[in-house]
């Protein structure tokens, strides 16, 4: 389990055990040396009151695929607060570019279910990595 700040209250998310400790681990290496989190701009987690594409209402109406999006949007902001300027800025690109392959699957569950395992996967490849370079 991990956590998450959203508008000043705390959010808890099923990681896994193994990324809940790397993350703990590397947000209080990240606070020390004050890095920056990722701008608000950058992915904000669909607000099911305001969806309006068929991809997001999808989301809003099925609970596995509303329990990936938390977890992509908590892998999201930790990856991106935790690594370089640079890549968070290719991260971020990355994000807006899997928006489009998200949206283009409509109302299809399964593509859906599909785009999040593949985002999932990447985002959690870059915390290994972070996790592995840490002084822990």
């Amino acid at each position: 389990m991990a956590v998450r700040k959203t508008s000043g209250a705390t959010a808890f998310v099923v990681l896994g055990w193994k990324h809940a400790t790397a993350i703990l681990i590397l947000a209080g290496a990240g606070l020390a040396v004050g890095a920056q989190p990722a701008a608000a701009a950058d992915y904000a987690p669909i607000d099911c009151a305001k969806a309006s594409l068929p991809s997001e209402q999808t989301i809003c109406r099925n609970y596995g695929l509303g329990q990936s999006e938390a977890r992509m949007a908590t892998l999201f902001g930790i990856v991106t607060s935790l690594v370089a300027m640079g890549q968070r800025g290719d991260i971020g690109e990355a994000q807006r570019q899997w928006l489009k392959t998200r949206n283009q699957c409509g109302t299809d569950v399964a593509c859906i279910t599909d785009a999040y395992k593949a985002r999932i996967q990447t985002l959690s490849t870059v915390m290994d990595s972070i996790a592995s370079h840490g002084p822990f």
